[in-house]
């Protein structure tokens, strides 16, 4: 019965011992910023804390992209009166060149959107602005189908074009994001394509006659 009283009252101080307030210095910890990492807004003043030691400017690291982001486009803006990087281009191939029939259907709708003011719904540059000259823009945007040069033209310098402007159309940049880009520069070409193979002539048929 002794040891049983005995055995509660320590067990009774160290429960209150345990519920105390008192402050007690913790043990050491090997990694505290790992333990105890603080936390900032990605758009507050980090002014102060290269003052404390600490290297972060909110800015991601050189090189690197955000994860499912697309891989930029390499080539960058030329200067004014400059056409070397619009030139180098045409050598950049469309990593969605082939569209299954759902994201054909998207990249459609995000030309008509975007691109069909201007170009028209058909690509004959006869869009809503231009509308056969009674538009409020008296010079006809270009067309896109039909005119031997936008044909011709590689995908890679259409999608400079888009990126960062070319001559009276300005950046897309901010409308579209760059899988969407390319993807309406493949529904460009699949049109172009298409346009090409109605407008080949048939086939002569064979006039040879086979006799017995």
């Amino acid at each position: 019965m002794k040891n049983t009283l005995i055995i509660a009252s320590l067990t009774a101080v160290v429960a209150l011992t345990a519920c105390s307030d008192v402050k007690r210095t913790p043990g050491t910890i090997y990694m505290p910023d790992m333990a105890y990492s603080r936390a900032y807004e990605s758009y507050a003043d980090h002014s102060n804390l290269a003052e404390k030691g600490i290297n972060y400017n909110s800015r991601p690291v050189v090189g690197t992209i955000s994860r499912e982001e697309d891989m930029p486009f390499h080539i960058p803006m030329d200067q004014p009166g400059d056409t070397t990087n619009y030139t180098a281009s045409k050598a950049v191939p469309n990593p969605y060149d082939t569209l299954s029939k759902t994201d054909m259907e998207e990249a459609e709708r995000l030309y008509l959107i975007n691109c069909g003011i201007c170009h028209g719904d058909k690509l004959n540059g006869n869009g809503p602005l231009y509308k056969d000259g009674a538009g409020p823009y008296a010079a006809k945007p270009a067309a896109l189908v039909g005119d031997a040069k936008y044909e011709a033209m590689p995908a890679g310098q259409m999608f400079y074009s888009v990126a960062y402007g070319k001559n009276l159309m300005g950046s897309y940049a901010s409308q579209l994001s760059r899988k969407q880009r390319w993807q309406v520069i493949a529904y460009i070409k699949a049109k172009q394509q298409a346009s090409k193979a109605k407008a080949a002539p048939a086939p002569a048929a064979d006039a040879t006659a086979t006799t017995k």
